[in-house]
């Protein structure tokens, strides 16, 4: 996609990642009509006297204290210097483009109250590859005030910026690239840094890496049950019939895809008549994740494409409304929900690995062909209790990230949704089920190497011939497992 236009119409999760992957971005027309009969409101809620959240008042416990007229620019300027207190290593750049995206497709909602201006430096931002630097450590979840104001100080000519390569101070990339520095007025300012862009943009990254996941899962689950002569039974669409959850169907119909052409799915095929849990559940633990992952698209969708400011310019009624759509808990406690989905799917898999290691066992104990060994010999075998490592860290990453919140600002501030970690730690979920998938792969490998050669299906094919492909060359099996899990479709 070549470029991506920001107007009327919602914007996909589709859309973001290719802003992230440096699609050019326009502002439609109809968005900048919204964009304008926003801050037309707000013009008109100033002029009128009226009293705003933020605009002409401070903000958290200051809420009831009035600012001057004269000073409101000021404090505009003033919200952007002092709320980008963040720390530790720097978000990547790929968060960053979202986070920027997500904040200009919100303005375009018509909401926010801000200038033509503001959404049009992100967007010269974005094309230019001007990328804040944005510490990690900063936002609860209940807007990723300390992240956009990061973003915001860029915008008007401070705080710090990765361009061309370099890091540089914010005014000095926005001079190479050639772009003016923003100037803050009306509503600018709360504008730029109440909103959830991190929170977002970060959930349709990783919503994106989650389904392709869930397709390695599969994957890793279909040369299991080549390897050991496994019944394929499970993934016959008159179970799905039975209890139809559009998620079981999916994996069912595509493992039974990755079954084609081998042996397994001769009349001869399967060993025993039924097998262990680890495989026979397969299609309902990996349909879970399915459907928990797309109950989370869609919180990530709805919050994508929803005005979510506080306050709300709505040019509908004509009103500036105080709210808290800034808090996103359903897309918060969805990705809670996904990560739990994503441990049973490595449980499942460790499991397995058990009942490989058995096999290859009871054919090492039998008297094995002689192989050549080696750093790398053997791969899924040397990396059995490493794996089992992973699992451990991984049912560590189950525990909900959505209800430690703290009291702040005497009190005012007394709830939040601990998105930004609740993303976060799904990601590292992701990766350490990654690590999980690959090591089943190299022990089924393993085992497959080990027995009598038999027909694969072609998904098996596929994945054995990814997994001796790491092996050529390879100095260790930890080589072997670092280009194998490059290599599944989590990774592409």
């Amino acid at each position: 996609m070549d470029y991506v236009i920001v107007d009327a119409h919602p914007l996909s999760i589709d859309e973001v990642l290719s802003v992230v992957a440096g699609a050019e971005v326009r502002i439609g027309d109809a968005a900048r009509a919204r964009i304008a009969a926003g801050r037309a409101l707000i013009d008109e809620a100033l002029a009128s006297g009226t009293s705003i959240y933020g605009l002409t008042t401070n903000v958290g416990h200051g809420k009831d204290q009035q600012i001057r007229h004269e000073e409101r620019e000021r404090q505009q300027h003033m919200l952007v210097a002092t709320h980008g207190g963040a720390f530790g290593p720097p978000l990547a750049p790929d968060i960053v483009r979202a986070a920027m995206i997500v904040r200009v497709n919100g303005m375009a909602r018509g909401g926010s109250g801000a200038g033509l201006a503001a959404a049009e430096t992100l967007v010269s931002m974005l094309n230019a590859g001007v990328h804040p630097v944005l510490p990690s450590t900063g936002s609860v979840g209940a807007a990723d005030v300390g992240h956009m104001a990061g973003i915001a100080q860029v915008a008007v000519g401070t705080g710090t910026a990765e361009y061309d390569g370099e890091t540089l101070p914010g005014g000095e990339a926005l001079h190479r690239a050639g772009i003016p520095p923003l100037r803050l007025n009306g509503k600018d300012g709360l504008a730029l840094i109440s909103s959830n862009g991190v929170s977002i943009g970060h959930g349709a990254l990783v919503t994106a890496q989650v389904a392709r996941i869930a397709d390695a899962a599969d994957e890793a689950a279909a040369l299991s049950l080549e390897a050991t002569g496994g019944n394929p039974s499970i993934v016959l669409p008159a179970v799905g019939r039975a209890k139809p959850y559009r998620g079981q169907i999916a994996a069912a119909a595509h493992i039974l895809d990755l079954l084609q052409g081998g042996a397994l799915m001769d009349a001869t095929g399967p060993r025993s008549v039924q097998d262990p849990l680890s495989f026979r559940v397969v299609p309902q633990v990996h349909g879970a994740l399915r459907e928990f992952l797309g109950t989370t698209q869609r919180a990530v969708d709805v919050e994508l494409n929803s005005a979510s400011d506080n306050p709300l310019a709505d040019v509908d009624t004509g009103t500036v409304i105080s709210n808290g759509n800034f808090h996103p808990m359903v897309m918060a406690v969805s990705f809670d929900a996904l990560r739990v989905a994503l441990v049973h799917v490595g449980q499942l898999s460790e499991r397995r690995m058990s009942h490989l290691w058995d096999a290859v066992m009871d054919v090492l104990d039998h008297g094995a062909p002689p192989l050549p060994m080696g750093p790398a010999s053997l791969p899924g075998i040397q990396l059995r209790y490493a794996a089992s490592a992973s699992f451990t860290a991984l049912r560590q990453s189950a525990a909900p990230a959505t209800l430690d919140s703290t009291v702040l600002d005497r009190g005012i501030e007394d709830h939040a949704t601990g998105a930004v970690l609740t993303v976060r730690r799904t990601e590292e979920a992701v990766g350490l089920l990654a690590d999980l998938l690959a090591v089943e792969v190299l022990l089924a490998v393993d085992l497959l190497d080990l027995s009598i050669p038999t027909r694969l299906g072609v998904g098996a094919t596929r994945a054995a011939e990814l997994a001796h492909g790491s092996a050529v060359g390879a100095a260790s099996a930890a080589e072997v497992h670092r280009r194998l899990r490059e290599s599944i479709p989590a990774h592409q």
